[in-house]
């Protein structure tokens, strides 16, 4: 039998048997005039490069972008903001070592959109359960001053056991400067003065990432 659409193929086949034209189809609902839904979902993906670029565009990329008006932009962003929370939530419940992936994604949906550079940390307790997830700096497009002593300081209120640090590149590329090591070196030593460890480093760019503890820099 012959599957006419996409909203069915999720039905008989499951979410996971979309692609990615389908399922930006399927929040997009309606096409524009001349342009069916699934013409203007593939169109879109064309122009702006793939789903994560598309997802994590400010509203003044999609000005030229016909059949876009503010309802379907809303959708957009409702639906990046419920995958954040969805991230979030998870991570919540679950041990960042046992799940590193979500800790990714999550640390990727708060930071790869950003136009300048957010240091971010995450606390966790002896478990590696998260206490807290929070920003601590931020800086210019190329730049952020990090305070190793700030850090300690918030993990010893929290009682923290753990911590893994993030920070964006917003020029895209991941690869990480001499001054990130420098500081995550710094903050590393900070920690273990005070027997806090210090699990991984991750930056993120333009869909990816470089994880310190991958590199063996940890």
């Amino acid at each position: 039998m012959k599957i006419k659409g996409p909203r069915e193929k999720l039905q008989r086949l499951g979410a996971h048997s979309l692609s990615d034209t389908e399922l930006l189809a399927l929040f997009l609902r309606t096409g524009s005039p001349g342009q069916n839904v699934l013409d203007l979902a593939g169109q879109m993906l064309q122009d702006f490069g793939s789903l994560y670029q598309l997802m994590t565009a400010s509203k003044a990329a999609f000005t030229d972008v016909k059949g876009v008006g503010e309802a379907k932009l809303a959708q957009l962003y409702a639906v990046a903001e419920l995958a954040k929370r969805f991230f979030a939530s998870k991570l919540a419940r679950e041990s960042v070592m046992e799940n590193p992936q979500v800790t990714r994604q999550y640390l990727q949906s708060m930071l790869a959109h950003q136009e300048r550079e957010i240091f971010m940390a995450l606390f966790l307790d002896n478990q590696h359960r998260v206490l807290r997830a929070q920003q601590m700096f931020s800086g210019s497009i190329n730049s952020v001053e990090v305070h190793p002593r700030e850090i300690v300081r918030e993990a010893l209120k929290l009682n923290a056991a753990a911590l893994i640090l993030a920070h964006n590149h917003p020029s895209g590329r991941s690869e990480p400067s001499r001054a990130d090591r420098e500081v995550t070196c710094k903050v590393s030593e900070a920690c273990q003065l005070l027997d806090i460890r210090l699990l991984d480093h991750l930056v993120i760019g333009h869909g990816e990432y470089v994880s310190f503890a991958e590199r063996g820099w940890l």
